[in-house]
């Protein structure tokens, strides 16, 4: 076959053509050459290569046709693409010449061309609505460039605004298939934002105009559903979804500042979000405060219920509430005090669940209030946190704790209020921290500010003043114990044995037994407050406990040997008030060791050791009773020595 085609020359003989076949096929050359003339080779050599040929014709006319066949579908399209062209260009030429039509039909006054005004009219409008429709299919087919056309067309008609409504309605076909609708919002409207500038001359606008759309139609539709069913049967769950579709709802507002929506769009999507929550918004506060109410209220009663306690009422003005009070700010026994059983009426619980619904509140309060409501609202629900934790729990438990202490002459009594303490400066804190977490930055740069810390200032004073009239009243219930622990075991044959010489103890009974209440009552302080407030309450109590051990000594007579015990006693006195941790009470008992050795030292002896460093700054009259105290102090030598 390659043979046969390189016989082709062009222009084609066909003589020429067997000539040549001829002259290359063995013995058919009639002159020269090697080889004589054989006719029955070349016949041989001409029927095969008509074979060849007739099977060359036939691929080329294959190819003729397939050829063919391509050139026609071509042709085909082509002529289809040129009317396509054609029809496209007549409807920019129809609608141009019916826009200026239309646009002189509005000059021509009715009465005349009444008739050919109305046909411009219809035929504007037939126009118009074929170029809506073509755009609706070009939208549909996804063909870009025939939508731009369209619409570069339309953006002349009165229609144009109707273009952009059915792009806007087609965009949103099908783009709502998940769970989260603010989701499918966002990511419909980054496709638009992506594909509207190839399509309109004003893509910001059109843009615009759809998040208008979702905002209005589906997010509101949305919002109300989620809302209206909850509104009135379910305050919490109200609160809770519309702080959740409002979070979400400015959420997807900050998404949509990315894209370009004209000059303010801050304003714009402000503006698209109140329309949605301004029914909502108005009374939010209310609801809130109501809902914070109940809530506290439920949790305060649930708690009671459980400890089987009826609340009592303070402060009513009774008779009997006179009397409380007149017993909390006094030692006298007005009459017996109430039996808590060991209950301080204090939860953590309970306070972590006002915190929390609080907290909760707060920050609901930050997201929907209006930025000028905001400080007093966040002050309507700091004086709800106020009357439910602060007056209706830990005042009331302090109340109670205070009703609770009993007279100081009790015996065997269960001192209770030191826990109410501790738990006390617990909520404290509590309160405190979100007092400065939560209300602060609400209130911080607006006149509530002072209000606040004011009212928080009135409510710490008020219970301070409740705990510190607790604790004196408790600190002398612990000295009312200690005396009557020395009135149960001091005996005054302890300091004046009738055997002298068979004194085997080193401390007596008495001094074991208050210094053992003394180091349990000093542990209880250190774990009941923090801070400076347990030096101070240690510090007094450490006073009084060296006031009753002064004068507890002053009602002895001192023989030799019995003073000797009592410096016994009143060095493990002064061990327990180590435990104190208080430079002053330590001072004071040593000062009453120092005194104690009055009672022993030798008569001669006694000026010398009055003028030592730790009795020369003592009022001499002090000196002078401790020296009445021995058994000897009658005798001539020894008033001679003092005096």
């Amino acid at each position: 076959m390659a043979t046969t085609a390189e016989l082709f020359e062009e222009p084609f003989v066909a003589d020429e053509y067997i000539e040549r076949l001829v002259w290359r096929t063995p013995g058919g050359g009639s002159r020269g050459g090697s080889e004589a003339f054989d006719p029955k080779r070349l016949l041989e050599e001409f029927v095969n290569h008509i074979q060849e040929l007739q099977i060359m014709d036939e691929r080329i006319q294959r190819k003729v046709e397939k050829l063919e066949q391509q050139c026609q579908k071509e042709a085909k399209e082509f002529a289809k693409k040129v009317q396509e062209l054609q029809k496209s260009n007549q409807i920019k030429e129809a609608a141009d010449i019916i826009q200026k039509l239309h646009l002189i039909a509005q000059e021509l006054p009715f009465d005349r061309f009444s008739d050919v005004k109305s046909k411009i009219a219809s035929k504007y409008h037939d126009l118009e609505c074929q170029l809506i429709q073509e755009f609706t299919s070009a939208q549909r087919r996804g063909e870009i460039s025939r939508m731009r056309e369209v619409a570069a067309v339309l953006l002349h008609f009165k229609g144009y605004s109707h273009c952009v409504d059915v792009y806007i309605k087609q965009c949103q076909e099908g783009a709502y298939l998940r769970n989260d609708i603010f989701e499918d919002a966002a990511i419909l409207c980054q496709r638009v934002n992506k594909q509207v500038g190839d399509i309109f001359s004003n893509p910001e606008t059109v843009l615009a105009k759809l998040i208008q759309n979702v905002f209005e139609i589906k997010l509101q539709s949305f919002v109300k559903d989620q809302l209206e069913e909850c509104r009135k049967s379910d305050a919490e769950q109200y609160l809770k979804n519309l702080y959740d579709l409002y979070t979400r709802t400015t959420n997807l507002s900050s998404k949509l500042m990315e894209f370009n929506l004209g000059t303010d769009k801050q304003t714009f999507l402000t503006k698209l979000i109140k329309s949605i929550f301004i029914s909502y918004l108005e009374n939010y506060i209310e609801v809130e405060t109501g809902y914070l109410k109940s809530r506290s209220a439920m949790i305060l009663q649930r708690y009671y219920d459980s400890k089987n306690h009826q609340k009592r009422s303070i402060g009513t003005g009774g008779i009997q509430d006179l009397k409380e009070r007149i017993r909390q700010r006094t030692n006298l026994p007005l009459g017996p005090s109430i039996d808590t059983h060991g209950e301080t009426f204090l939860s953590q619980e309970v306070v972590v669940n006002l915190l929390q619904e609080t907290k909760q509140a707060f920050e609901r309060c930050h997201r929907l209030s209006d930025p000028s409501d905001l400080p007093r609202n966040a002050f309507r629900i700091f004086t709800i946190l106020v009357e439910f934790l602060c007056i209706e729990h830990i005042d009331y438990a302090l109340e109670t704790g205070l009703a609770g202490i009993p007279s100081s002459d009790s015996r065997n009594a269960n001192l209770y209020f030191l826990d109410v303490v501790q738990q006390a400066n617990t909520i404290f804190h509590l309160f405190d921290k979100q007092f400065n977490d939560h209300l602060m930055p609400l209130i911080s740069s607006s006149p509530k500010l002072s209000e606040c810390l004011q009212k928080k200032k009135e409510i710490i004073e008020q219970m301070e003043m409740k705990l510190d009239t607790g604790i004196d009243r408790t600190l002398n219930c612990m000295i009312g114990q200690m005396k009557h622990i020395l009135a149960a075991e001091q005996k005054k044959t302890d300091f004046k044995p009738e055997d002298e010489n068979n004194v085997l103890i080193q401390y007596t009974n008495a001094c074991v037994k208050v210094c053992a209440y003394v180091r349990k009552q000093v542990e209880k302080i250190k774990n009941s407050m923090d801070g400076k407030n347990v030096d101070t309450v240690l510090m007094e109590f450490g006073v009084r406990f060296h006031r009753l051990i002064y004068e507890h000594l002053q009602q002895y007579s001192y023989s030799c040997m019995g003073g000797m015990l009592a410096i016994c006693d009143v060095a493990e006195y002064r061990k327990c008030a180590k435990d104190f941790k208080i430079p002053l009470v330590l001072q004071l008992f040593d000062t009453l060791h120092a005194l104690c050795n009055l009672l022993v030292v030798a008569p001669d002896n006694l000026k010398q050791v009055c003028s030592g460093e730790q009795l020369a700054n003592l009022d001499k009259n002090i000196l002078h009773s401790f020296v009445q105290l021995r058994a000897d102090y009658r005798s001539a030598r020894l008033a001679r020595h003092f005096s």
